[in-house]
């Protein structure tokens, strides 16, 4: 079998979340050049993910998320084609709503991101792709009050909610691989080992993110380790170090989280290593060469892939 097989690399569409790409002011503008002018967006989109080098699209929020590629090209086989025209396959869909769903012990919540689960699991089956990529719930920033600590018991309220919500999803084809997203109950050491513990390893997997590994304190590499059977797609990302222990939790996050990813082979995950567990452990799959809001896309994601083929997939074979 050959590398290509083995691993292949695609894109997270937040990588083409940038005003600088779009030649706007704001990521407003973004939104809004995309509602206005919806065929022509999703066309550089998908033309730019194929100049890129890479194959494989990972949809996520909106303007990027499926609702929309569905009303920009009118169905499910239009976006499909678009995609095979330009040689390249739906890997996976991140669904983000776990993040903002509030209290996850109200049944009426649950139902809510159930149903809308499983109607973005059929879109993925029929586009080809089997994995849903899964953020999980923020934390709170420390020392906010009333404290809310996160032990045992809220773990498993969490993790009871996921492996019904992974049962349902491999009922329709689709696997959920919950994501290490910083400042999330899914990032650092602790917090990983802790729902890996508690949920079921047959409906619960695994899709590190190694730059949001480091932002939150901890090793990716020593961390995927331990977990590795769970792992059924990654992010590749770079980071340049963790973030400050009391950097504020709030809708801001994302944008704070910016500043501390980089480019690929310019921070501090060591991809030598990575590239060895991922050898030593078997690790067949998709490899996601993923930039939060990059201002050049095309040229990063390629340059990126070429460091991988010269150096990083000769110690992979």
């Amino acid at each position: 079998m050959a590398i290509g097989d083995r691993l292949r690399f695609g894109v997270d569409l937040v990588t083409f979340f940038h005003p600088g790409f779009w030649d706007v002011d704001s990521d407003d503008a973004i939104v809004a050049h995309a509602r206005a002018e919806p065929r022509a967006f999703w066309d550089k989109i998908l033309d730019s993910v194929q100049a890129s080098g890479v194959t494989g699209v990972e949809l996520t929020f909106s303007p990027f998320n499926w609702q929309d590629a569905i009303k920009t090209y009118g169905s499910v086989d239009a976006f499909a084609a678009e995609l095979a025209d330009r040689g390249l396959t739906l890997c996976s869909g991140f669904f983000a709503e776990l993040e903002a769903a509030g209290d996850f012990a109200d049944p009426e919540a649950q139902r809510a991101l159930i149903d809308k689960a499983e109607r973005y699991a059929d879109f993925l089956k029929a586009c080809g792709s089997d994995i849903m990529v899964i953020g999980a719930p923020l934390r709170q920033t420390l020392g906010a009050q009333p404290v809310q600590f996160y032990g045992l018991d809220r773990a498993k309220v969490i993790a009871d909610f996921l492996n019904r919500l992974g049962a349902t999803l491999y009922d329709r084809g689709v696997r959920l691989a919950l994501h290490t997203e910083a400042h999330s109950i899914f990032a650092g050491a602790r917090d990983v080992d802790l729902m890996m513990l508690l949920t079921d390893p047959a409906y619960v997997h695994m899709c590190p993110d190694t730059a949001h590994i480091i932002v939150a304190g901890s090793d990716p590499v020593q961390l995927v380790d331990r977990h590795h059977e769970r792992m059924i797609i990654a992010h590749w990302k770079d980071a340049i170090g963790p973030m400050p222990a009391d950097t504020p939790i709030d809708k801001q996050i994302h944008d704070r989280h910016r500043p501390y990813f980089c480019g690929f082979g310019l921070g501090r995950v060591d991809w030598p290593a990575w590239i060895r567990l991922l050898r030593d452990r078997a690790y067949e799959g998709w490899a996601i060469l993923e930039l939060d809001a990059a201002p050049d896309p095309v040229r990063d994601i390629a340059n990126g892939l070429t460091l991988v083929r010269q150096a990083l997939l000769p110690i992979y074979r």
